[in-house]
Parts: C-alpha cells; sequence; structure tokens
C-alpha cells in the first residue's frame, strides 16, 4: 500500500542521516472537509511525517489556510509556498509583479508559517528575477527561512539558484548530477556544489563523493528509458508557453496518445493560448492539468484562441476545463475571463445543488466525513474478503482518492503484491529459461523459472508454464493484442449541428441519453475518457435524440459521429 511505501521511505531518510522529503498536500484540487485534511496530517506525523509544505496551484489564500492550519493543529512543521510564473524582472510582462509576490508572502507570513518556499515548476524564475525576489523578501522576512525550487527546462537552473542562494536563500533544490539533472528535472547538484566550494556558500559537501551518487542513478534510470520523451536539450521557449517541467514530458507522451503526433509544435502554441484563455493563471498541479488539457483540445478540434471565445458556449470542453471554470480549484488571483466563464459553465450544474458555479472555497461547505462508517464499508468491500485488512491510513487514502484505492485494490486481488519483483522484471517479464529469485517475507524466498510461453489460442489465451521451487505450475492468461475487429465508424456531418462527433480520441464512459430523448442545447450525451482526460460531450442543438451510436466501453477517433439529434 501507498503508506507502507512512504513509511519504508521515511525510516530510509532517517537512517541515512538524509533531509526528510518534504511531503506536498495538494488539497486544491480536492474539495475535502477540514476534517478529512486533517486527519491525514495527523495519520502522517505518527508515521514520522512531520514536515509538510502547502501548496495551492493558483495561490487561492483560502485554500492555503485550511492546510496551514491543519497542519498546525496536527503539530507539523508549516512550509507555506508561493508559486511562481510571469517574470518580476519585466515590468511589461503581465500582473504577477514583484508587489503582488511581497503582498501575498505577508498574508502566508500573518497566517503563520514557519518556512517559505518558492515553488517554480515551469523554470520561468531567471537569475535576475531569483536576485530581486529573493532579496525584497529577505529584506522584509529576515528571519524566515527561504527554500526556492525549479526546473531546468531553459537550461538557467544553476544560474539561478546561485543567484537565489547570494540574495539570501537558506535551501534550493537540485538534482543528482548527470544521471537525473537538467532538461525538464531539477538544476545539477554537482554543478551547484563545484560552484560553492570554498565560498560563504560553501555545502559542506565534497563533489566526490555527490558524484558518487550518480553511478547508481545512472543504472537505474537506464530502467526506465522505454518512457522518457525522447527530449534531448534544453528549451527556451518555456519562457513563452510556460509549460511546468514536471508536464512538458507528460503531455508529450499523451498528445501522441491522443493522435498528435508530428503536432507538438502547436500543442505547445496552444498551451500559450490556453494559458490566456484561462485568464493568465500559475500552472502547478491541477491547475496545469487544466491548461494541457484544454491546448490539446484546442489542437484536436482545429481551434484558435478567438474561435474558442465565439464558439464557447457550443463546445464541449474537457471535463477539467468545466470544473476550473466552475471554481472547483479555488479563484485565480485576478479572477476569470468573461465572457467564455458564462458560455462554459452554461447549463453545467454542480453536481448535489443547483449552481454552476462555486463562489468561494469549494469545500467549505461540505460535511464531515464519517470515517467510522466508512472504515466499516471498505471492510465490507475488501477486508471481510480476506483480500486486505483495513487501516486507518488506508481509510484516510480512500478519503482522498476513492477510485485510485479501489483500482489499486482490485489490481492487487488479482495479481498481489507486486512490490516483490525486481524493477527489471516488473517492466519487461521473465524471458523463457530465466530463473527469478523473490523474497517474500523474512526467511520465505520463491525460485521462479519461466518454461515456455505457448501460443494464443482462438480465444486469445496463451498457456504460461512455469516452476515455482521445482514444482510445476501452470496459467493461462489473455493476450489482449489478439482478437477483436477493428470497427470502423461514421464520421460526424460537417455543417450538421445535429451530426454529433467525439471532440477527442478516447473510450465511452458513459452514455447519458437513449434514443426518443427530448433534450436542450448543452444537455450531456455521453463522457469520453483518453490519457486521464475526461470530456463531456453536450448539445449543441435542442430536439429529441434519434440514435445513439455508442454505448459504454466504445473506443471512438475525434471526428467519429457519437449521437444523432433531430432539431426541432
Amino acid at each position: 500500500m501507498p503508506w507502507d511505501i512512504l513509511h519504508t521511505r521515511i525510516m530510509w531518510c532517517l537512517n541515512s542521516a538524509a533531509l526528510q522529503r518534504i511531503q506536498e498536500w495538494m488539497f486544491s484540487g480536492k474539495n475535502f472537509h477540514y476534517f478529512v485534511v486533517l486527519n491525514v496530517l495527523r495519520s502522517l506525523l505518527r508515521n514520522s511525517y512531520k514536515y509538510h509544505s502547502v501548496f495551492d496551484s493558483l495561490n487561492y489564500l483560502e485554500n492555503l489556510k485550511l492546510g496551514i492550519d491543519a497542519v498546525g493543529q496536527a503539530g507539523g512543521v508549516i512550509e507555506g509556498v508561493v508559486c511562481y510564473t510571469g517574470d518580476v524582472s519585466d515590468p511589461n510582462k503581465g500582473m504577477y509583479t514583484l508587489e503582488y509576490y511581497l503582498e501575498f508572502v505577508r498574508q502566508l507570513v500573518d497566517e503563520g508559517i514557519h518556512v517559505l518556499a518558492i515553488k517554480d515548476m515551469a523554470g520561468l524564475l531567471k537569475p535576475e528575477s531569483a536576485k530581486m525576489l529573493v532579496s525584497a523578501i529577505r529584506a522584509e522576512h529576515f528571519d524566515l527561512p527561504i527554500h526556492v525550487h525549479t526546473h531546468d527546462t531553459a537550461g538557467t537552473g544553476v544560474s539561478s539558484m546561485l543567484a537565489a542562494a547570494h540574495a539570501g536563500a537558506d535551501v534550493v533544490d537540485a538534482a543528482t548530477d548527470d544521471a537525473l539533472s537538467g532538461l525538464t528535472s531539477q538544476p545539477s547538484l554537482g554543478a551547484l556544489v563545484a560552484s560553492t566550494a570554498g565560498t560563504d556558500l560553501d555545502t559542506g559537501i565534497a563533489l566526490e563523493e555527490a558524484s558518487a551518487l550518480n553511478e547508481y542513478w545512472e543504472e537505474c534510470r537506464g530502467l526506465y528509458a522505454p518512457f522518457e520523451s525522447g527530449q534531448k536539450s534544453g528549451s527556451a521557449d518555456v519562457y513563452i508557453h510556460e509549460m511546468p517541467g514536471g508536464q512538458y514530458t507528460n503531455l508529450l507522451y499523451q498528445s501522441t496518445q491522443l493522435g498528435l503526433t508530428g503536432q507538438w509544435s502547436q500543442v505547445k502554441k496552444a498551451y500559450a493560448s490556453a494559458n490566456r484563455l484561462l485568464g493568465d493563471i500559475i500552472k502547478v498541479t491541477p491547475s496545469s492539468k487544466v491548461t494541457g488539457d484544454l491546448a490539446q483540445f484546442m489542437v484536436a478540434n482545429n481551434l484558435t484562441e478567438q474561435e474558442v471565445i465565439d464558439k464557447g458556449d457550443t463546445l464541449s470542453f474537457p471535463k477539467s476545463v468545466v470544473e476550473y471554470f466552475q471554481g472547483y480549484l479555488g479563484i485565480p488571483p485576478f479572477g476569470f475571463p468573461e465572457p467564455l466563464r458564462t458560455h462554459v459553465t452554461k447549463g453545467q450544474l454542480i453536481e448535489g445543488t443547483t449552481l454552476t458555479c462555486f463562489e468561494g472555497r469549494p469545500g467549505a461547505d461540505l460535511p464531515p466525513m464519517d470515517l467510522s462508517l466508512t472504515k466499516q464499508v471498505l471492510e465490507e468491500k475488501w477486508g471481510l474478503a480476506g483480500q486486505h485488512q483495513i487501516r486507518d491510513v488506508d481509510v484516510m487514502s480512500y478519503a482522498m482518492y476513492p477510485a485510485v484505492f479501489d483500482d489499486y485494490l482490485e489490481h492487487a486481488r488479482q495479481h498481489g503484491n507486486l512490490a516483490y519483483l525486481d524493477t527489471r522484471t516488473f517492466l519487461t517479464g521473465m524471458k523463457v529459461g530465466e530463473e527469478l529469485s523473490v523474497n517474500i517475507e523474512e526467511g520465505k524466498q520463491l525460485i521462479i523459472k519461466l518454461i515456455s510461453v505457448g501460443e494464443p489460442n482462438a480465444d486469445g489465451i496463451v498457456n504460461i508454464q512455469f516452476e515455482v521451487n521445482g514444482q510445476p505450475r501452470m496459467a493461462h492468461i489473455k493476450d489482449k493484442t489478439v482478437g477483436g475487429d477493428v470497427q470502423s465508424r461514421p464520421k460526424a456531418l460537417k455543417g450538421v449541428q445535429g451530426s454529433i462527433g467525439a471532440p477527442m480520441p478516447g473510450v465511452v464512459l458513459e452514455t447519458k441519453v437513449s434514443k426518443g430523448d427530448t433534450i436542450e442545447i448543452g444537455d450531456s450525451l455521453l463522457v469520453l475518457s483518453a490519457m486521464k482526460m475526461e470530456t463531456v460531450v453536450s448539445s449543441p442543438v435542442k430536439g429529441i435524440v434519434n440514435k445513439v451510436i455508442v454505448t459504454a466501453g466504445d473506443q471512438v477517433d475525434a471526428g467519429d459521429l457519437v449521437v444523432e439529434v433531430e432539431e426541432n
């Protein structure tokens, strides 16, 4: 379980005298009741996790107050975070001025934070900007510890972190040099160690010792090479599109999976357009996902920035975009842009309410969660079946991410605890004739040998022969790549509003209408999902449903006909 992995990592950090990794809780992306947040933090403190970094993806103070207060009540160390975007060194660069950040830091200090973090997820903090921002904060708050985090997408990370340190930052983040640093990761640890050696900022770390870590991580990174994006060098155009480092590589992969291969440059340009359409927001998970979803939606549908505004009341936007404009994440620093917000939220009621938009912290009116009842429900579903003993920390996991929790236990029920496998075997599988030693508990070892892999039969079933501690075994596995004819679907007719097509490729999660239903403009027809991006397809016309072409589980491409509506 995730809590067990977390506890193991904490014990490793403590036993190795390494700095304890800061835990960041992204409550802003979820509507949590204070009671849930407080209990999660208490569980963490019982597991030796005492340092908590509290941030909000929109710098929405009301969301931050919740996390700050909960960490304080739980007895933890509070690191308050200001998320960075724009460029304080350029007076013509938008609304995020030096005074904006100074005022925000003042508000965090008033809330009682112990440490301040500057979170620059897109790597936009240039050396001069770092100097200006950190020195201005230090001038006002001489005894406040300052921690700076950046990404090295443009290649200026080392220079920026040195500038921040000279300006008064106490901690800057870095990544193990060569193997894991640079590009969309953090700046090089070795470069910072070498650059400060013998100066007032000397880290006390020997370069030889820092470099020794590189040998281990170089080998480790090789195991995950198939999952890398293929990015070869830094990219200064990050100052134009402002895409966070962690999202840059993920979005590149997602765009390929969504059928946008060869259109990465258009996606980056659309990302900048999407940011403007959303109101020039700070882009950190989950607000960065909203921006990325909108960018991919625009490219997939060949939409310009102006066309999104003009057609906003008829487009089927990704669910994350609709929820952003409804206020699920909170309120951005300079408000929501109109008339786009009104167009996007028209007829889109927030589930369980009569509201189209929240007007404050979205979770403020949630009722307290009954943790005892929730534990009982989970025990009936998972624990009593002998699959898993439900603990208090599991209830906390379910409270935050119910679908992820259920998916994890369903996977564990089918496949067991795969944490016992080594990384290479988990990622690539065994070869015929290969023997594997697996330690499943203290003094208990399994010797597994793969004997043969058969050919799939007519139903796609493959017979796997293997040995466990010398005893022959056989398993029957479904080869998902076999069988099933590719279905060709009709395309929606261009220029005919009642011929409604899929706005994005994906899988149909749910259909919300049936033949004969009377619908209005904006009514939900079905829900699509692709690469963690959900899209509610809405009707651009009023009329009667003539035909529903798809059902739940169907795979569709962009433009495929999904529903026909007879206009009236």
